[in-house]
């Protein structure tokens, strides 16, 4: 055997590492940072959405807000992945931070709910990298069994933003000022702090080995019919109730986003491999269908999951930071399942199981959510949530896994950002239909609700109260809806017993005229007997009044006023008025009808009566079922498309060491190949 071949054999026969774990660790440090930005933004937002809607009049309008960063960050997101397999992941990161920074600055100056959902969408224009590049960044550095290793670090910054992001949210939404700026700001302020240390962090120790830059061409087609593709279908799936889902606008966005998908696969073919995402992606059947799963999950969980705060805080009456604190199971079941995943991964290399058992239990979190009532106590809530959160730790790292497992090295960052991507998707389309289709079912659950005789009666009972009706707790919610009810109800009576009245008197006059024509009654006298005639006629048609409208009260000069003060009268006519507007609710009359604008201030539920607020808690609770329904229908479709999920072992080398390894074997057949035609050059010198 040649000392070449006993060389080369030597040499192939270690690998040389290209990170230390003192290198990962300080990487890792870096990476945490940024995920802790952007997962506190995720958490701190959603126990506070309520405060900001209410003070900025458009709690209707809160799914511009959320909608509006998804879409950017969506959008964004293969962009980020595509630039940074280009220019490095490094200064990629590095904007991302900077952009977000800067649109959380912004967001906390926000006047209107607009104004709040365009500064947002600047937010989300940096959460696109802050999402992705964490990932392909640990798909380079970390072999995919070696990620549970380290997954504990990720899962501490995680399970810290998740517990303390609702918490910070509530205790800002709850505080009237801070500082002289109004609480609820803060949540868009405490960012600034928090994004200037990952950047000092990230700068300091975020290092990746270089790897060599390949020509590429960018592709900025791709970039821009991306953005004609979803835009127009986002923007429909939100305004779509306002619209009209048939509507001239309507049809054109259906057009216009088709165009657009038409377009991107065109642009995608035309680019190859430097496509933004490259088609040839999908041709792995595991990708593929990782893809597929996470756009389900994705719709199923940003949809739903953002109904759970508003649950929380307008059914169950808890305050911003109580929600925060009631979140904490769905945290809880998440980490304990990631965790779990994580180590089972990392000791066999499989993890076909996680998608089928992830997507059950979410499916049955969902389904025990759709059997909620307005007065289910927490623990049912609680329960679901836990179950929720034991699947999502099973499904978050696994559908990422997979699909950085199914391409090569070349492709990990374009891998990864378009799962995230297609999950982003998911998400956005999630947060659009799902909150539309919630405040577009509460106005008339609301009516529907008032429909409920037993409801209606005791909220009118309450209504009609002046000591209810005087209280401070109270005035927000009857000028909002039962002060029009309360007002066209006395209206209407007052007029009726004042015709009465006025037919009473009109026949005792008429009488008298009579008595006069017949000659019974001297002329002289019809002003006399008339006026005794009349008086007697009042005095009798209001004992008669008395009986049928018990509160009504008739004055000797024939004036009408309404007593509400005794409790048996009130009920009496309570009864009587729930009859007829029971009619009323239950043909949907336009009189009754409750819009959008009165649910965008919510605020007067806070510390109302009972009897007032349950219509609105059971019309809420209603809408919101509906929305688990059609959430824990889409998961349990990805549970079914589990089932078909076919995944290979994992890869034991990292993406840097596989890279690495394939240049020192290419350099080292390029030395051997050398050295074997010197040598037979050296043979045949004469």
């Amino acid at each position: 055997m040649s000392d070449i071949t006993r060389s080369r054999r030597a040499h192939t026969g270690t690998t040389d590492t290209v990170m230390t774990h003192r290198m990962i660790m300080f990487v890792i440090f870096g990476l945490m940072a940024g995920m802790f930005l952007s997962a506190l933004d995720q958490t701190i937002v959603g126990t506070s959405i309520r405060t900001i809607g209410d003070d900025l009049q458009g709690l209707s309008l809160q799914a511009w807000v959320t909608t509006a960063y998804l879409i950017v960050s969506t959008i964004s997101t293969p962009i980020y992945g595509k630039l940074s397999d280009i220019f490095g992941r490094r200064p990629l990161f590095l904007i991302a931070i900077v952009i977000f920074i800067v649109g959380s600055v912004l967001a906390s100056f926000s006047t209107s709910m607009a104004e709040l959902a365009a500064f947002r969408a600047i937010q989300g224009l940096g959460a696109g990298g802050l999402m992705s590049m964490p990932l392909a960044i640990m798909g380079d550095i970390l072999a995919p069994r070696e990620r549970a290793k380290y997954q504990g670090y990720f899962l501490a910054v995680f399970g810290i933003s998740s517990v303390i992001g609702p918490l910070v949210g509530g205790i800002f939404a709850g505080a009237s000022e801070i500082l002289f700026i109004t609480g609820w700001r803060w949540v868009f302020l405490i960012n600034v702090p928090i994004g200037v240390a990952a950047l000092a962090i990230v700068w300091r120790f975020l290092h990746i080995p270089q790897q060599p830059r390949r020509s590429v061409r960018i592709d900025w087609w791709g970039a821009t019919t991306v953005i004609v593709a979803l835009v127009p279908l986002l923007l429909v799936a939100e305004q779509g109730r306002e619209w009209g889902w048939g509507s001239p606008i309507a049809l054109a966005c259906y057009v216009v986003g088709a165009l657009g998908i038409l377009a991107f696969i065109i642009a995608e073919t035309k680019m190859k491999d430097d496509a933004l995402i490259p088609l040839k992606l999908f041709r792995s059947p595991t990708f593929s269908m990782a893809t597929i799963i996470g756009v389900l999950v994705g719709f199923g969980m940003f949809g739903a999951m953002l109904t759970l705060p508003l649950y929380l805080q307008l059914v169950l009456g808890s305050s911003p930071t109580e929600s925060g604190f009631e979140m904490l199971p769905m945290i809880l079941g998440l980490m304990i399942a990631s965790i779990a995943s994580g180590q089972i991964i990392a000791r066999t290399g499989r993890y076909r199981m996680f998608p089928i058992l992830g997507t059950a239990l979410m499916s049955v979190g969902f389904f025990l959510l759709t059997f909620l009532q307005y007065d289910s106590p927490y623990w049912h809530v609680a329960i679901a949530m836990l179950v929720i959160g034991l699947g999502l730790g099973q499904l978050m790292q696994t559908l990422t896994i997979a699909s950085q497992n199914s391409v090569g090295v070349r492709d990990m960052g374009v891998a990864t950002s378009g799962s995230t991507f297609f999950r982003q998707i998911g998400g956005t389309l999630g947060t659009a239909v799902l909150l539309s289709l919630l405040f577009t079912l509460m106005p008339s659950n609301i009516v529907g609700s008032f429909s409920d005789r037993g409801t209606l009666t005791d909220a009118l009972d309450a209504a009609f109260d002046p000591t209810v009706a005087s209280a401070p707790a109270n005035q927000k919610i009857m000028s909002a809806i039962y002060t029009p009810i309360v007002t066209q109800t006395e209206d209407a009576v007052t007029a009726q017993v004042q015709q009465g009245l006025q037919q009473a008197r009109d026949a005792a006059t008429q009488a008298v005229v009579q008595q006069v024509a017949a000659g019974q009654l001297p002329a002289a006298a019809q002003a006399q007997a008339t006026e005794a005639a009349v008086a007697q006629a009042t005095s009798a048609a209001a004992a008669q009044i008395q009986q049928q409208v018990p509160v009504a009260r008739v004055g000797s000069d024939g004036s009408v006023s309404l007593d509400f003060s005794d409790a048996a009268d009130r009920a009496a006519f309570v009864d009587q008025a729930a009859t007829t507007l029971t009619d009323r609710f239950t043909s949907d009359d336009q009189g009754t009808a409750i819009g959008g604008s009165t649910l965008d201030d919510t605020s007067f539920l806070v510390g109302a009566d009972a009897r007032l607020t349950k219509p609105f808690l059971v019309g809420f609770n209603s809408s919101a079922t509906t929305v688990y329904w059609t959430a824990m229908g889409a998961v349990l479709l990805a549970f079914v498309l589990a089932l078909f999920f076919r995944t290979p072992p994992l890869r034991a080398k990292s993406a840097l060491q596989e890279a690495a390894d394939e240049r020192r074997d290419a350099k080292d057949d390029e030395t051997a190949a050398d050295e074997a035609a010197a040598q037979t050059g050296a043979l045949l010198t004469p």
